[in-house]
């Protein structure tokens, strides 16, 4: 089962003078259970790409299959499931929060399925426990929560629909250091516990580098590389196209050894490039005793 597209090509305003080609020939297949990231400058067409994915919005040049089912299938009824299976929760997705308490925004989207209450509660408690929210906040209104629990309310909203795949577009912006590291263990615990399959769109490389398995890079509208993040990683060259720069430990190392200093650079976590620092220390202790 995956999300397969087939020579997508996307246009907006087609046949005007504001024609503006936003995506160009895209084929490209994501495989349930997948920890997908998407990346690209602003412009590059990946949030055109993955409103597409989700059925948000119909190319008439291309195809999009969910689990074997076209988009442009004649079949409403087939459709409707195919795009029950995607979810997507847009950047600052607390915006569009709108209940009076947390329990009936996250419920309105079952509700809208015709479920049983029994089933409605079920699914809001469920949700509320895979983000880390606790019961005690239901009858809270979603304004008075702090940013990082808003944006556990929004995409719990979105998990209570039970998507087999989650797209996420940039879910930590505007989060401080310890609510992004929060919501990105979140994500890493649906991908690992729950075998939700992550389609994630972030402009952070060090987010990409320690949590994807795999890295889609888009650039002016076309798929420039499709890899594992130490393959991306390691070519400067599609980086500086893409006007994207490589994680921070990477650049860090790449900092040393521009000053003399003889470290390998193709650690892409902070971790890897602690290790390799050990390494060259370790190493250079040993020589200088050596010498001495």
């Amino acid at each position: 089962m995956s999300i397969e597209i087939k020579n997508l090509t996307y246009t907006y305003m087609k046949k005007t003078p504001f024609e503006k080609t936003a995506l160009s020939n895209i084929n490209l297949k994501i495989d349930e259970g997948e920890f997908v990231a998407i990346a690209g400058h602003t412009g590059s067409g990946k949030s055109t790409l993955i409103q597409i994915m989700s059925g948000l919005i119909k190319s008439p040049e291309g195809e999009v299959l969910i689990d074997d089912v076209s988009l442009d299938s004649k079949n409403k009824s087939k459709i409707r499931q195919a795009r029950l299976k995607v979810g997507i929760v847009f950047q600052y997705p607390e915006t569009q929060l709108f209940e009076e308490n947390v329990e009936k925004d996250i419920a309105f989207g079952p509700r809208n399925l015709n479920l049983d209450e029994n089933e409605i509660f079920n699914r809001v408690k469920e949700s509320m426990k895979l983000v880390d929210l606790p019961e005690s906040i239901k009858e809270n209104s979603p304004f008075n929560l702090s940013g990082g629990q808003k944006r556990r309310v929004a995409i719990a909203g979105v998990l209570a629909m039970r998507p087999k795949y989650l797209i996420l577009d940039e879910p930590t912006a505007g989060l401080d250091p310890r609510a992004r590291e929060q919501m990105m263990n979140n994500i890493k615990k649906l991908h690992d516990k729950e075998n939700v399959t992550i389609i994630l769109v972030s402009h952070s490389m060090d987010d990409i580098a320690r949590f994807a398995k795999r890295i889609l890079i888009m650039n002016q509208g076309q798929l420039l590389a499709d890899g594992t993040p130490r393959e991306i990683f390691s070519q400067n060259d599609i980086l500086k196209t893409a006007g994207l720069a490589p994680p921070s430990a990477t650049q860090f190392l790449l900092t040393l050894k521009s000053k003399g200093i003889d470290v390998e650079t193709n650690s892409i976590t902070i971790d890897e490039a602690e290790r390799e620092l050990k390494k060259f220390l370790t190493s250079h202790s040993i020589n200088q005793s050596l010498h001495h």
